[in-house]
């Protein structure tokens, strides 16, 4: 969305809509209730929208006011800059005419992203056999678009992280088993064991080395490891409902996703994962608590008996056209800063490689683990985020196999920080955000303390006269 007081210009955005919706000017202006000129004026730049008429565009024509905005585009956009940063596209492309580009076609900027990840798999191969020993970051650097788990990211990104007909699948079962009501494990062991024949059984984890969850067809078994905690095993019970009752939903929609053979699988258990949450979080009932609670991750945790991890998670997919939640992002980050997860109802900036800003203060949630860390982060296109995460351990230790422990991260755009109760006592105009960057790869910060490699669009200098703030340093165009 615009800042207060900056004009809304959305021309190309306007009439791409208004095609797609198979109508003439005269027509959405009739719907809109203004005349045929002012829609005229709006799609030719030379009027900006009022906030009156983009709130009857969404109603309308039901969908989100930031896909009208441009809050969608903008990460297409992001994305395409990064592409663009690549020394193969030669002379820098100013950001405005990166943001007139996309306005004006997203599918084209789509397809030169596919062209230019189709090149980085060519490079990546001529690399690789070149030296099967390449550099392992430059490696994944190059290959991390081609797999699987990409596609599948891919997809739900596409989606903002929604999927409508698991989700209310799921919220349509939750009622029949009326799991708000009553003991949701218990609920779901009965329906496990009475329309499939399922015995949930707990064994201790020298009968089940390595695994946390085995469903044994023939035994009519569902063993779960005794390292589950309680949200865990009830998780696991919900995703063999969704597998044993909505096959057939799951597949239709891996067949509508037309992804590859290899990504086929994970979409499959991630459709199966998402409908879980769905299950043991029904939407209606999930996002009224999340509004009523402005965000309150833990108390969220306690009325619906979940993790932490699937609470956050659950809340990057509360986008319904009717009762939409507040567009989050979500990260998932090991003590070594390896992304393992992450998910986005919005526009956040992930890195399609590598791991995430250092500054980011995700990262300080090691250091104190019981302690929800938020933050103001700012990003190298002036956008701001509301940022909070808390350390998390995925399931239960022992003293020979302690519990690996990851930081979750959950965030927004700054303009939702209002609706969230973490930043009640924050004054959000009076807070320095902190700049960081997608990660080192593609920021150009200069002078920063905890980069770890120069960037990839400009040439590495050094002098051996200079110690730096950084021991990379790096040519800027002094027109830029």
């Amino acid at each position: 969305m615009a800042e207060r007081g900056e004009k809304l210009i959305i021309g190309a955005r306007l009439k791409r809509l208004r095609r797609s919706l198979g109508l003439t000017q005269a027509q959405m202006a009739q719907d809109l209730d203004v005349s045929a000129s002012y829609i005229t004026l709006i799609e030719s730049n030379q009027r900006p929208v009022s906030a009156k008429l983009l709130l009857k565009l969404s109603q309308v024509y039901d969908f989100s006011m930031t896909e009208i905005a441009g809050g969608g585009d903008l990460q297409l956009q992001g994305a395409l800059e990064a592409a663009l940063k690549d020394p193969v596209f030669g002379e820098s492309i100013p950001r405005t005419e990166v943001e007139e580009a996309v306005n004006l076609s997203p599918a084209l900027a789509r397809a030169v992203l596919r062209l230019h990840e189709r090149y980085r798999d060519m490079a990546m191969a001529a690399i690789s056999e070149e030296n099967p020993f390449s550099d392992r970051d430059k490696v994944e650097l190059l290959e991390q678009s081609a797999r699987p788990v990409d596609e599948v990211r891919a997809h739900f990104h596409a989606r903002q992280n929604h999927v409508d007909s698991i989700d209310r699948a799921a919220e349509a079962l939750a009622d029949e088993l009326k799991i708000s009501s009553a003991e949701p494990q218990i609920v779901l062991n009965d329906r496990l064991r009475d329309r499939h024949g399922y015995r949930v059984r707990i064994l201790p984890q020298d009968v089940m080395p390595g695994q946390l969850m085995w469903r044994d067809p023939h035994r009519r078994h569902l063993n779960l490891s005794e390292r589950l905690d309680q949200p865990g095993r009830r998780f696991q019970i919900a995703v063999q409902i969704a597998r044993l009752e909505y096959e057939t939903l799951i597949e239709a929609e891996c067949d509508a996703a037309r992804l590859s053979d290899e990504a086929r699988p994970l979409l499959r258990t991630s459709f199966a994962n998402y409908f879980a949450a769905a299950l043991l979080m029904p939407y209606g009932r999930f996002q009224k608590a999340a509004e009523s609670e402005r965000y309150d991750v833990e108390l969220l945790c306690q009325r619906f008996g979940t993790s932490f991890e699937q609470t956050a998670h659950r809340l990057t997919t509360l986008q319904r056209p009717e009762a939409r939640g507040v567009p989050f992002f979500f990260v998932r980050v090991d003590k070594a800063g390896n992304v393992s997860k992450r998910f986005s109802a919005g526009r956040f900036h992930f890195s399609k490689f590598g791991g995430s800003c250092p500054l980011w203060n995700i990262h300080n949630c090691f250091e104190a683990p019981d302690k929800m860390q938020t933050q103001v982060i700012g990003m190298p296109d002036g956008t701001r985020y509301f940022s909070i995460a808390r350390a998390v351990t995925r399931q239960l230790g022992t003293y020979s196999d302690p519990a690996a422990r990851f930081a979750i991260g959950l965030g927004c755009d700054i303009a939702y920080a209002p609706r969230l109760i973490y930043a009640r006592d924050m004054d959000l105009s009076a807070v320095e955000p902190v700049e960081i960057g997608v990660n080192c790869y593609l920021c150009e910060r200069q002078n920063c303390a905890s980069r770890a490699y120069p960037p990839i669009n400009r040439a590495f200098t050094f002098s051996e006269r200079i110690r730096g703030v950084s021991s990379f340093s790096f040519e800027v165009d002094p027109d830029e």
